[in-house]
């Protein structure tokens, strides 16, 4: 793991956004599995993935085995817990804060993702 991360803050979660989210993880430059839920803008066949992107499709009803949910309750303990915000721009930009905040701490995304449980299924000891 590498520890980096790309994201976008789009006004609308819709199957463009997710393609542009795609397109700039291939920006990276390194093969990604990504775990995705099930939601309709990511199960589209619209969707073109990349050949070094490697969808990833836990069960349903598990949020809890999506490694992302962790990236997101770590946003909110050290950035966005407890706010309220004037307008939609103010979201946007503490959401953006608080990930340019986390993209500064590789060591803390790729903890994130190698929780034990993560990798309890794969097969693999930690």
């Amino acid at each position: 793991m590498r520890g980096t991360g790309a994201a976008l803050a789009p006004p609308f979660a819709n199957t463009e956004a997710m393609q542009i989210h795609l397109d700039e993880i291939v920006a990276v430059g390194a093969h990604a599995a990504l775990i995705f839920d099930r939601a309709g803008w990511r199960t589209t066949p619209s969707l073109v993935f990349p050949p070094n992107l490697a969808p990833t499709w836990p069960p349903l009803r598990g949020p809890e085995r999506n490694p992302v949910e962790n990236v997101w309750q770590y946003l909110r303990a050290n950035w966005l817990s407890n706010s309220v915000f004037e307008t939609f721009v103010d979201i946007i930009d503490a959401a953006c804060h608080a990930w340019r905040n986390l993209t500064a701490t590789p060591e803390v995304i790729t903890s994130i993702g190698m929780r034990r449980w993560v990798h309890a299924g794969l097969g693999q000891t930690l």
